[in-house]
């Protein structure tokens, strides 16, 4: 028995650009991950601001209610982070 939720993953040929945000988010993320790494402070926050924005933007197009929590946050959490680096500079 299958269930239908209003949760789902699209296929790329049903929403194709929901999944190129995808994927470009993620690498962003992963880049944003060997920046932090490389202690490349603010590169890093920028990075993880862009990957996260872009995966909150999916996660609002698939209507992942856990996904989009997780993202605003994170993005909420980055635009504090830009107040705190901008207003000391």
């Amino acid at each position: 028995m299958v269930h239908e939720t209003k949760t789902h993953t699209p296929l790329k040929e049903h929403h194709e650009l929901v999944w190129y945000v995808k994927w470009a988010s993620s690498i962003i993320i992963v880049l944003a991950m060997i920046a932090t790494t490389n202690d490349l402070y603010p590169w890093n926050m920028f990075l993880q601001f862009a990957g996260c924005a872009g995966w909150l933007w999916v996660s609002i197009k698939w209507n992942d209610r856990a996904l989009i929590v997780v993202n605003a946050v994170a993005v909420a959490i980055f635009i504090n982070g830009f107040v705190i680096y901008f207003k000391g500079t």
